[in-house]
């Protein structure tokens, strides 16, 4: 009897550490279980953000590589049409030094970029200079304006070169002496250097670009005739 009974209690008493031990491992999987779908949040670490940025860029990259042309066949686009996409596709990529030059060779040089209020007498400048005066002009743009020359080139060592330093091209002819020619056809402008019979030429120059002297916010006819007259006057 006494037998029997210890048996029972020893094998109950071997039970017990087992069913812990059962109990302690299913525990253990649920929670690796339960992690493994993402339910346990865990602190994001440096490296694992910058490894899932990584992918990420990566996958984008792929994309920009099978639209990115190479670079002796990329477009160049005029810096105000560049849009965001253009600048990460490496689109309109005009390089600075092509800019500056562009902008250097341009007729309009003088005022290009800048507003220049053709309302302002500190934006204009005169000289007087005799024939030859070295100075070529081109007629605008039609497509910007009706009318009206502007200085293309001044010839080195010439009288205008010479004697009017200050005589950049791009400006535009605004008066032969108290003759206004601004918005005339090139053939009438030129006209009237040809027929003035002075001994030096007086010639009104607006500093600025066409658009500016000729649109709408454009010098009046009128202020141009007073200008025009107050710079004869001063000159006689």
């Amino acid at each position: 009897m006494t037998t029997c009974t210890r048996s029972k209690l020893s094998t109950t008493t071997n039970k017990a550490p087992m069913i812990v031990i059962v109990a302690t491992l299913t525990v253990s999987l649920v929670a690796r279980s339960v992690s493994s779908f993402g339910v346990r949040r865990t602190p994001a670490t440096h490296s694992s953000r910058r490894s899932a940025v990584t992918i990420r860029m990566g996958l984008f990259d792929g994309v920009k590589d099978a639209f990115v042309a190479p670079a002796l066949e990329r477009s160049i686009l005029d810096a105000e049409r560049e849009t965001p996409i253009d600048r990460w596709m490496g689109w309109s990529v005009r390089p600075n030094d092509a800019v500056e030059s562009s902008t250097a060779a341009s007729p309009t040089a003088a005022g290009a970029g800048n507003f220049m209020d053709s309302m302002d007498e500190e934006n204009y400048m005169y000289t007087s200079l005799p024939k030859p005066m070295g100075i070529l002009f081109e007629e605008n743009d039609a497509a910007i304006v009706s009318g009206g020359i502007f200085v293309l080139s001044v010839t080195e060592n010439s009288n205008a070169a010479i004697q009017a330093q200050s005589l950049k091209p791009g400006f535009q002819l605004v008066a032969v002496d108290d003759t206004k020619v601004a918005g005339l056809p090139f053939e009438d402008a030129l006209g009237a250097i040809k027929d003035s019979n002075r001994e030096k030429t007086l010639l009104i120059f607006f500093k600025g670009e066409a658009k500016q002297l000729y649109g709408p916010t454009g010098a009046s006819q009128a202020w141009l005739d007073q200008f025009i007259a107050k710079i004869n006057s001063s000159q006689n």
